[in-house]
């Protein structure tokens, strides 16, 4: 018991034992225990306690002592006025206190409601009130509101205060109305640093590097901190163009701390410059997690698995954005078992919360490998942890089963997400297009306009796949029309090469080839394969060899397109043009990815690929 112990050492009327339990109240148990201490010695009327435990209670991370605070404010003090203390109780200390737990915590929107309340109840608002309310607003993007906070500054004495001014900036920014931030900017009398770094951020942020230098040439030297250099560095350092300008600035920096090492390194490796990256890596005076994580994540992009492990193998501590990186890295190269094992590391180690992004790779990782036993089991810890499917890992879900054969699974899935977005219905379309369910992924479609859920672009692709799949050739015209025509998508080069893959493999090859002259694209490699492919599929040779020379001509990297195009000189009897095909692919040291047959049988998943005769003749 909480009230146990000391309790009995002090008066029944004492406030005391009540003042030094509140540090100790953590769950909703010790708030009932509270409270019905407070109503049996009265003290629930004693202003100074009930003060006390608001104050103590408003800044706790513990949801329980949270809303207690709430409830003592709301019952004992916002609505309570005293005559002799009524100028006294319009001072907004404690409604800001409790504006506070709701502008910082999980429902900002209550911030302005509670804002209102408080004017309306005369209490009257200071620069505190209006700074959590700005910030409120500009969590959830309440640019409507914040603007007419904006405008009852105009009215108040102090609405041009420096610290206000500061807070609509950031409010701006973060808003994306990076215009009116320069506007709240250029009309101040004062600025100091927070001003000025506020501006180069939102440019920064948006991608406007040009005005972000021009505000950092225009602080004052004495203004100009660290953070104007790091904030500078870091917009130039994302584009390759930039880099080179990143490199003179962090030259010319009066100091540095982790942040502008940091910066540089991960600028760099999105530049694909592993070399520099690593000399900054090495001559780093100290290092955190960052520094590793985005050395392992350079050098996996880049093909590099084995540095990135030896790095990850080195690091004196790791959490669990370094594993990801290295799990990424992995699945990335293709190398899935290997990430699945450092995940069953993460999870027998204990020490690591896996989140989002852990079981994301995790899962992208078993879609691969087709582990589906595998699949079930993370299924089920993400149920026990309690994670929620609404977002990109219901997503993931979905596609695991459908690429591990389990249709149904996936199905299951699909139908007990309870708030489906877009990419949930793309992602079941996209399953059903893989099991060959052409006819039922349209029905899905139907589903999502009596829903009410906009389809876009990657929906059509895979509705357009399943159709291909399932050789549904009107269907397949006619959901290419509807995204036209109804619903206002524009088709993008896959959705013609979708099109044309749904003809070819029909055997409409002089549609096919119509619907390759009509597009508004050039076509790629991969349209010209596909309708190659389907000419030699429906021997058109006439058709077929037109178009292997284009493909030709396209230079394509990809070995099949070589075979596609040396089976289809074949066909015709074209052994000189075979030769030439052949001698071509010798020359550019390509060679044909021969296909592979698997099972899993036993957990275990067994691959299949041809045996490759050699002719002595």
């Amino acid at each position: 018991m909480l009230l146990s112990g000391n309790l009995n050492q002090q008066p029944w009327n004492s406030a005391i034992p009540t003042l030094v339990l509140l540090k100790k109240c953590k769950r909703l148990s010790d708030i009932n225990q509270i409270h019905a201490r407070l109503l049996t010695t009265g003290f629930i009327k004693n202003t100074f306690l009930t003060t006390k435990i608001i104050l103590s209670f408003s800044t706790s991370l513990h949801a329980p002592l949270i809303e207690f605070a709430r409830f003592i404010f709301f019952r004992h003090h916002a609505f309570e006025f005293d005559e002799k203390e009524e100028e006294e109780e319009k001072d907004p200390f404690l409604w800001n206190a409790i504006i506070k737990t709701y502008s910082h915590g999980h429902d900002p929107k209550e911030a302005m409601w509670l804002v209102s309340l408080m004017l309306e109840n005369g209490a009257f608002a200071d620069k505190f009130t209006l700074s959590l309310v700005l910030k409120a607003c500009s969590r959830v993007g309440l640019v409507k509101e914040g603007m007419q906070i904006h405008g009852l500054l105009k009215k108040l004495e102090f609405g041009s205060d420096l610290f206000l001014q500061n807070c609509l900036i950031s409010f701006y920014v973060k808003c994306g109305c990076l215009v009116r931030a320069s506007q709240v900017f250029d009309r101040m009398p004062k600025r100091d640093s927070v001003s000025y770094n506020s501006m180069i951020d939102g440019y920064v942020k948006g991608g406007r590097i040009d005005l972000a230098r021009v505000v950092f040439d225009c602080i004052p030297l004495e203004e100009r901190n660290l953070i104007s250099w790091n904030s500078l560095i870091r917009g130039y350092a994302q584009s390759e163009d930039g880099i080179l300008v990143a490199w003179q600035l962090f030259a010319k920096m009066p100091e540095r701390d982790l942040i502008s090492w940091n910066s540089m390194i991960d600028g760099c490796v999105k530049c694909g410059r592993m070399e520099d990256a690593q000399g900054l890596f090495d001559r780093m005076p100290n290092r955190d997690i960052v520094s590793w994580a985005n050395m392992i994540d350079g050098y996996a992009k880049n093909g590099r698995v084995d540095i990135a492990r030896s790095l990850f193998d080195e690091m004196p501590e790791r959490d669990v954005v370094a594993y990801n990186a290295m799990m990424g890295g992995y699945v990335q190269n293709g190398y899935c078992m290997e990430a699945l094992g450092i995940f069953y590391g993460m999870q027998s180690d204990g020490n690591f919360l896996l989140d989002n992004a852990t079981l994301l790779i995790a899962l992208s990782a078993i879609a691969q490998l087709g582990h589906i036993d595998k699949g079930v089991a993370i299924h089920r810890f993400i149920e026990e942890i309690g994670f929620s499917l609404d977002g990109r890992l219901g997503v993931a879900l979905i596609d695991m089963y459908s690429k591990c054969g389990s249709i149904e699974n996936a199905m299951m899935v699909f139908e007990n997400i309870k708030e489906k977005s877009v990419d949930h219905w793309n992602a079941i379309i996209g399953g059903l297009a893989i099991h060959g369910l052409g006819e039922l992924a349209f029905d899905f479609l139907m589903e999502m306009e009596r829903m009410r859920v906009e389809p876009d672009d990657i929906t059509f692709i895979g509705l357009l796949n399943a159709c291909g799949h399932a050789g549904l050739v009107k269907e397949g015209m006619m959901c290419f029309e509807l995204m036209r025509r109804v619903h206002k998508v524009e088709p993008k080069l896959q959705h013609y090469g979708c099109m044309v893959d749904i003809l070819g493999r029909a055997g409409h090859i002089e549609e096919a080839k119509n619907f390759v002259e009509e597009m508004p694209f050039e076509p790629n490699d991969v349209i010209w394969r596909s309708l190659l492919s389907a000419c030699k599929t429906h021997e058109s040779f006439n058709v077929g060899q037109p178009v292997a020379e284009n493909l030709m001509r396209l230079d394509s990297p990809s070995p099949s397109s070589y075979v596609l195009a040396s089976n289809m000189y074949a066909g015709l009897g074209k052994w000189n043009d075979v030769r030439k095909v052949r001698a071509m692919m010798k020359q550019k040291n390509l060679k044909k990815i021969p296909g592979c047959s698997w099972i899993e049988l036993e957990g275990h998943v067994y691959a299949f690929f041809p045996i490759q005769v050699v002719s002595t003749l």
